[in-house]
């Protein structure tokens, strides 16, 4: 059996399949797939950018949702022992709290003792869980304005180094805090 085609179908097909000047030749030349690496090279430079700078600010996060579970937590420990609170013995300046000497965990302290191991032990969580942490608390009297009667207003501030993720948000300063105030 012998197929005949006409003289336009040969014309079309060896036109088709023409590689001299000036023929549209199927698929990609060098030069088109090396744009498409360089688009596809910087598109994931980026990503990768954006990727180091999302961790940055995770980890600046999370810094700061400790700073402020660990000031919650000392304020917890002053309306548990108030009388203490409310006299003074919780007030300590940055990194001033001194070891008891006492384990209160596993003995039975008094309520000055008591104070002097929750300051401890809060500052020793401070330094653990954050760069350089430290905490203060001060307590102040100050009058209620509806009955005039003494109330205890405590102020818990909670400093860390955050330089990594400052350097990345382009602040002044790597010290970062979390200011608490509480009525006692």
């Amino acid at each position: 059996m012998m197929h005949i085609c006409s003289r336009d179908a040969r014309a079309a097909a060896a036109h088709r399949f023409a590689r001299g000047p000036g023929s549209a030749a199927p698929g990609f030349t060098l030069v088109e797939v090396l744009v498409a690496l360089v688009v596809l090279s910087i598109g994931l430079l980026g990503i990768g950018k954006l990727m180091l700078f999302s961790s940055r600010a995770n980890d600046s996060a999370y810094m700061r949702t400790q700073a402020t579970a660990l000031a919650y937590m000392i304020m917890d420990d002053m309306r548990a022992n108030r009388t203490q609170a409310v006299g003074g013995a919780y007030q300590v300046a940055f990194g001033g709290a001194a070891n008891p000497g006492t384990d209160c965990d596993t003995t039975t302290c008094t309520p000055g003792v008591l104070a002097s191991y929750d300051l401890w032990t809060w500052q020793t969580q401070l330094a653990s869980a954050l760069p350089a942490g430290t905490g203060s608390v001060s307590i102040v009297s100050v009058p209620d304005t509806n009955t005039g009667d003494a109330l205890y207003e405590a102020t818990v501030t909670v400093q860390w180094n955050d330089v990594v993720a400052q350097q990345s948000f382009g602040a002044a300063s790597a010290t970062n805090s979390v200011v608490l105030e509480t009525i006692l």
